[in-house]
C-alpha cells in the first residue's frame, strides 16, 4: 500500500475581493435604500470583517448613526494624528456616548517613526504629503490589515475628485464601501435634523470639511466644501483615499 502524500498547507494570499466583486455589489444594491443596504450587509455578514473609518468631522455623525443603529459593535477606527482641533476630540467623545459606539479604536502613528520623520512636528508646513503618510496613511494601513472591508463617509458632492464615487470599490483587495456616495448636502442635513444628531462645533464657524488644524481653513460660501483643506498646495486628498476612477460595469458577475 503506497504512502499517502501529504498536501502542504498554504496561506492564501490572494485578495479576497476584486473589481468584479465591486461591480456585482454596485449592481445588486443599485437603487436600493441606504438603510436597507446596510442592514443586509451587516446582519448577513456579507462583507466579512468590516470597520468604519471615521474622521469625526463635519458630516461623520450620519454614517456613524446609520451603522450604530444596526450594529453598534462594528469597529470604528479614528486616526489620532496629534494635529486635530480640540473640538474634534470633544465631538468624537460626544458621538461615542450618544450613539453607543461599542468598539471605538484610536489609531496613532508609530512614535519611533514619528520621532525619526517629524521630530519637530512641523512637517505639515513644508511636506504635507509626507506628514499625512506618517500620521494617517501608514497607521491606517496597519490597522486595516485584519479587515476585509471598510466603510467611509465620502460623498460625491464633496469635490470634483469624488464626483464618480460608487457605493462599492476596491483598494488593495479590500472592499471600500461608501454608503453615502449619492447623498447630497440637503439629505445629510435633513437626516441630522430628523435624528437630532449634534453638529461638529466648527461647522458654524465656516468649516464644512474638517481635518487636521494646521491644514484646514475656513471656506467661503459657494466654494467647494473641501477647498479649505491644504489651501495653497496642489493636494486634495490626505492619501487614505485616491481620486475616484469609475468602475467598468461590463465585467462578468462573480460567484461567491
Amino acid at each position: 500500500m503506497g504512502e499517502q502524500v501529504r498536501i502542504a498547507d498554504r496561506i492564501n494570499t490572494a485578495p479576497r475581493y476584486t473589481e468584479v466583486d465591486a461591480v456585482r455589489l454596485n449592481n445588486m444594491f443599485r437603487g436600493r435604500d441606504t438603510v436597507e443596504m446596510l442592514t443586509v450587509l451587516l446582519l448577513e455578514n456579507m462583507l466579512g470583517d468590516a470597520a468604519i473609518v471615521s474622521s469625526f468631522g463635519a458630516e461623520s455623525a450620519v454614517l456613524l448613526h446609520l451603522i450604530a443603529s444596526i450594529d453598534p459593535a462594528t469597529p470604528t477606527l479614528f486616526l489620532d494624528t496629534g494635529k486635530h482641533f480640540p473640538e474634534t476630540i470633544t465631538y468624537r467623545e460626544e458621538l461615542r456616548y450618544i450613539l453607543g459606539l461599542l468598539d471605538l479604536r484610536i489609531i496613532a502613528p508609530d512614535p519611533a517613526h514619528l520621532a525619526q520623520k517629524d521630530g519637530t512636528g512641523l512637517r505639515w508646513s513644508y511636506d504635507p504629503d509626507g506628514c499625512c503618510e506618517i500620521r494617517k496613511v501608514l497607521p491606517l494601513k496597519a490597522a486595516l490589515a485584519g479587515f476585509d472591508a471598510q466603510f467611509t463617509g465620502r460623498k460625491a458632492f464633496q469635490s470634483a475628485t469624488r464626483k464618480a464615487l460608487p457605493r462599492f470599490e476596491i483598494e488593495e483587495g479590500r472592499l471600500k464601501v461608501n454608503p453615502l456616495a449619492d447623498w447630497d448636502k440637503a439629505k445629510i442635513e435633513a437626516y441630522m435634523a430628523e435624528h437630532a444628531l449634534p453638529v461638529h462645533p466648527l461647522v458654524a464657524q465656516g468649516y464644512p470639511s474638517i481635518g487636521c488644524s494646521p491644514c484646514t481653513t475656513k471656506v467661503a460660501p459657494g466654494e467647494d466644501p473641501r477647498s479649505g483643506r491644504w489651501k495653497g498646495w496642489d493636494k486634495v486628498e490626505c492619501g487614505i483615499h485616491a481620486a475616484v476612477t469609475p468602475l467598468d460595469d461590463s465585467a462578468n458577475d462573480p460567484i461567491f
